[in-house]
């Protein structure tokens, strides 16, 4: 079992740092852990919410508006459980420890992408090859 690390309130990863150092791994780890708990979060909300709303509407435009919210509220769920699911999958990634390093080409994922998008799996670059790849093959 690994030793608990102790991570400063105020740590942000840092370009300057060994490349998913202990400190960034945790950093991380903790970022999704946080995240999938406020979708999973958001997610029991809805569902209660979905079940306190079944009641009979009487007004056909009242009952069509009722109808419509529903149906994108349970979208954005079915969004945000594709979503937990790539969560799952780099938390995997960081005990497996590959987080961090691009599926394309092995290289290092910058830290800057990594903390805005922390379930990316590819470099900037490789994710625009990878884009105009499909692009290419959508327009054919």
């Amino acid at each position: 079992m690994k030793a608990e690390i102790f991570l400063p309130d105020n740590y942000t990863p840092a370009d300057d740092e060994p490349f998913m150092n202990d400190l960034q791994v945790e950093y991380f780890r903790r970022k999704l852990l946080t995240w999938k708990s406020e979708l999973m979060s958001d997610s029991k909300d809805t569902i209660e919410t979905l079940q306190d709303s079944t009641r009979a509407i009487p007004d056909i435009s009242d009952r069509a508006s009722e109808e419509t919210d529903r149906a994108l509220e349970l979208r954005t769920r079915d969004r945000q459980r594709k979503l937990v699911s790539k969560i799952e999958s780099a938390i995997r990634r960081i005990e497996e420890g590959e987080y961090g390093y691009c599926e394309d080409t092995g290289e290092p994922i910058s830290l800057r992408r990594l903390d805005a998008r922390p379930i990316a799996t590819m470099s900037v670059e490789a994710q625009e090859r990878h884009e105009r790849r499909e692009k290419v093959h959508r327009d054919d």
